[in-house]
């Protein structure tokens, strides 16, 4: 808020709202079933159902974050808007989830919490949810307040610590198996990073991409690249220009397009000063800038401290933390791989305020996120946006050898009648309506799924990865 006076001074053509949009308001948290859903996205199971974390309400306990009511949360919402609590922590599991949850191989969530676990000092863990245990519980060596965790091809899991590590203060990236054997990969130092504050991608070559939101050669945080083995390469360093136009303090995770380019925010910098970037990357480094918030008046939003979604259609899908007017509660855009910009939905404050995570593609076609405040009751919405997109089918894993099991989700699945893998046919089971199990044929290749069912054909949202 506090550079807002800034940004107002940047005249500029009014953001122009995209026609056919449908916003719902699907839940209001009312802090005893969750406050605050924080830096998370949500996800989809394998019911179909969305699961997503809070960083309040719940129990209060000793062990909670001073300054928040409750230790957080993790809750379940179906696409009609029915909220249930999966599980409320109590510091002695963890506490204060700033993250979401990964859907892993089976169907199995796992959450990060920031801290609990003995004491508001200590520095958080990795709880699995449907065993009720705790994986793992950091000690600042090895990191702390930890971010989302991703499922990479190996089957462990992968992810980042905001703090920790060297001098207990820098960040680590981390690899954990399932079992919980942790495996610290990177000490971040400053100078080649600090607090990276999201979570990482596996790209196509193998290797795991990331941002730090402060440290680099320029002080305003850094992308970089690590391999599985821990070798690591600084890729970029922002804040190199006076002005800043390339944006600084990168908050957000990185997505990468079937060309292997990289798209990601920053939350402040930028062509106007104050109000963050969207940004494209080659994958040799080389970087541009997209989009500059505040370039319509800030009524395009600023503030981005979340990444982007790539959508079926090729687009990509974003929140901004706060916008231009009186109200100033953020936005929902949509932006081209050119940089062609468009507002799909401004907060008013009665739908939510402030959407500090990012946005998840249902399998029915439908945006779906979460507000920190706002809502009926002042503590953070649950929200949904339909924008034309149709239904696609997606796969856990994304990635597999010939003759793996996998699972197919989707909407409207009962009555599947033919399931290929880049028109090689495979053997399948319909489990439910939203499940379809099946094995990867020996012709597969590394391309589209379809699953042809009673109401059309479903291409999967992209490319299924045939590893060899």
């Amino acid at each position: 808020m506090g550079r807002f006076s800034l940004c107002i001074l940047f005249l500029g053509p009014l953001a122009t709202p995209s026609p056919a949009q449908t916003f719902t308001t699907l839940a209001s948290f009312n802090l005893t079933d969750g406050a605050d859903p924080w830096s998370m996205s949500l996800v989809q199971g394998i019911d179909g159902n969305l699961f997503g974390t809070t960083l309040g309400g719940g129990i209060a306990h000793t062990n909670c974050a001073t300054g928040y009511p409750g230790c957080g949360g993790i809750f379940e919402i179906t696409t009609a808007g029915t909220l249930t609590v999966v599980h409320k922590f109590d510091g002695t599991d963890g506490a204060n989830p700033l993250a979401g949850l990964l859907l892993a191989t089976g169907g199995n969530l796992y959450a990060a919490t920031s801290s609990g676990y003995g004491g508001v000092d200590t520095c958080g863990t990795i709880y699995d949810v449907a065993r009720g245990t705790t994986l793992h519980v950091f000690q600042g060596g090895d990191g702390c307040g930890p971010n989302q965790l991703i499922e990479a091809a190996d089957g462990n899991f992968y992810g980042t610590t905001a703090g920790g590590g060297t001098d207990y203060r820098a960040g680590t990236i981390f690899k954990i198996t399932p079992a919980g054997d942790l495996t610290v990969l990177h000490r971040f130092t400053g100078t080649d990073g600090a607090d990276p504050s999201a979570a990482l991608l596996e790209a196509l070559d193998g290797n795991f991409y990331g941002t730090t939101t402060q440290g680099g050669a320029n002080g305003y945080g850094t992308i970089f690249k690590t391999a599985p083995d821990g070798s690591f390469t600084s890729l970029y360093n922002f804040g190199a220009n006076v002005t800043d136009d390339d944006g600084i303090f990168p908050y957000s995770a990185l997505v990468q397009d079937p060309a292997g380019n990289f798209y990601g925010t920053t939350s402040e910098g930028g062509a106007y000063g104050c109000c963050g970037t969207v940004f494209k990357m080659t994958p040799e480094g080389a970087l541009t800038t997209l989009h500059s918030f505040c370039a319509q008046n800030c009524t395009d939003g600023y503030y981005v401290y979340d990444g982007l979604l790539q959508a079926t259609d090729g687009n990509f899908y974003g929140t901004t933390d706060e916008v231009a007017g009186s109200i100033d509660c953020g936005t929902i855009f949509r932006i081209t791989p050119g940089g062609a910009f468009t507002v799909l939905h401004t907060f008013d404050g009665t739908d939510g305020c402030g959407p500090h995570g990012g946005l998840s593609l249902g399998t029915d076609g439908a945006l779906f996120g979460a507000t920190t405040l706002g809502g009926a009751n002042g503590y953070g919405s649950v929200y949904s946006l339909a924008v034309g997109l149709p239904p696609f089918v997606k796969t856990l894993p994304h990635t597999a050898t010939r003759g793996s099991a996998i699972m197919i989700l989707g909407t409207n699945l009962t009555g599947t009648v033919s399931v290929s893998f880049n028109g090689a046919a495979a053997v399948f089971t319909v489990v439910s309506p939203t499940e379809i199990d099946t094995t990867v044929p020996i012709g597969a290749t590394t391309g589209k799924i379809q699953v042809a069912t009673p109401g059309g054909t479903l291409l999967s949202g992209g490319p299924f990865l045939v590893r060899h």
